[in-house]
């Protein structure tokens, strides 16, 4: 398993009844977590008095009750800097389990001692964009939701990365990578954090479990005789690690060689250091 252990401002405090209890800077969440299918006592005072708590919804998604929240505040990891903002869906704005990622794509960036183009699919708030260009790289962010690049922008900002190399791009990534074929344009690092369901800014359908094969197939046009490496992330039950690898292996690995390697992702819980699982990556490099 992969788990981001670098963090200060985050940490998953305790797990129960399916939630989990967060610090998220200076502020206490308590969110809702499917993988959390145990009852254990709540001796953690957070549980009690957090700052925000979403409560689910017996008739289908849920709300957000504050006690002493501000619209939007600010955590780091390392040099990295995110702005945080509760909103639908019980997210932040943020998936501290990618540090793990975010340190593995950095160090293959820093240390292939050339340029690196990379470009980062369904990018949300820029997590991966910023670690790629704090790296060096220049990246191709890619999101269809205009809100969530203008949000990665200023996070970027906040990280002094106002100068990087970074093309910000609102579309259908699908209709995006196609686009790029034909213009003949390639990249030598891919990320791709697709959701399980989705639309794009025409409507665009996307049912992960029915595009994602051939989405991958699609973004291998896009790497030139010598790519850096592939990322591809799953939060989508069914997606298990051994399912990524066997993408990978097909459409990458067939192709240009190399190897891949694909691990859930997790996060530790200070109350009893047992590790919380949050999802699944699948990593090719050389």
């Amino acid at each position: 398993m992969w788990i981001a252990d670098g963090w200060k401002d985050y940490e998953v405090i305790d797990t129960s009844c399916g939630e989990k209890l967060e610090r998220w800077g200076d502020y206490i969440l308590i969110r809702p977590d499917p993988q959390v299918i145990w009852n254990t006592k709540k001796k953690a005072a957070g549980w009690k008095r957090p700052d925000g708590h979403y409560h689910r919804s017996s008739k289908g998604g849920g709300s957000w009750e504050f006690s002493n929240m501000p619209d939007v505040w600010q955590i780091g990891y390392k040099d990295l800097r995110f702005n945080l903002h509760p909103f639908q869906f019980k997210h932040t704005g943020l998936f501290p389990e990618q540090a793990a990622n975010w340190e593995w794509a950095g160090d293959k960036i820093r240390n292939a001692r050339r340029d690196i183009r990379v470009l980062n699919l369904f990018a949300y708030t820029g997590g991966a964009t910023l670690a790629a260009a704090a790296a060096g790289a220049s990246v191709t962010h890619v999101d269809a939701s205009k809100g969530m690049v203008s949000w990665a922008k200023e996070n970027l900002a906040a990280s002094g990365l106002a100068d990087a190399p970074v093309r910000w791009i609102v579309d259908d990534c699908v209709k995006f990578v196609e686009r790029e074929i034909r213009r003949g344009r390639k990249y030598d690092a891919i990320i791709m954090d697709p959701p399980s369901y989705g639309r794009g800014p025409k409507g665009e359908v996307w049912k992960i479990e029915e595009k994602i094969h051939g989405f991958l197939k699609l973004c291998a046009n896009l790497l030139p005789e010598q790519p850096l490496f592939v990322l591809i992330n799953s939060y989508t039950t069914g997606l298990q690690p051994a399912v990524l690898s066997y993408m990978l292996n097909l459409e990458i690995v067939a192709k240009y060689g190399g190897k891949v390697d694909s691990q859930e992702t997790g996060l530790y819980v200070t109350s009893n250091g047992l590790v919380l699982p949050c999802g699944a990556s699948g990593r090719w490099e050389r």
